[in-house]
């Protein structure tokens, strides 16, 4: 991920910045932002990506570039928030993801831990994202129904 200046409108005391955001996959896919900075706000101004981003997609979006942005402009996101993808490489979109969902779930699973929050600390997701992901994973059939008993 790249984030890069620019511009900047200071009013007085206050300041607004303007930040290009790139991140660039390994599969081709980009996604480019520009975002909107103040003093305790951020705002996505405009976003492109190719392929297209699902709804879901740019809801996670924000978590993708708080942490990167946060730091772009001085600051540190507090712990746990923003992190920008320190948990992982990239995001797993679409069924290149699904495997490690499952993985991940699964070992949780056989720990007696909270696989949901398993699936979140392996892809960095929030709760809500993680879930979707985890239904996804189960609708491709890596995953057991959820009715389905032991």
């Amino acid at each position: 991920m790249s984030v890069w200046p620019a511009w900047e409108v200071r009013e007085g005391e206050r300041s607004t910045r303007w930040l290009h955001v790139r991140l660039a996959f390994r599969d081709g896919a980009t996604i480019e932002a520009l975002a909107s900075v103040g003093e305790g706000w951020v705002c996505v101004e405009d976003v492109q990506a190719r392929p297209a981003l699902a709804l879901e997609d740019l809801a996670v979006f924000a978590d993708w570039i708080e942490g990167p942005l946060a730091r772009a402009c001085g600051a540190e996101p507090e712990p746990g928030e923003g992190t920008g993808g320190t948990h992982r490489e990239e995001p797993p979109g679409g069924r290149a993801g699904w495997p490690v969902v499952a993985r991940a779930y699964r070992a949780a699973q056989e720990r007696g831990a909270d696989p949901v929050l398993a699936v979140m600390d392996q892809t960095g997701y929030s709760r809500r994202g993680a879930l979707r992901l985890i239904g996804r994973t189960r609708d491709a059939g890596l995953l057991s129904p959820r009715h389905a008993r032991r």
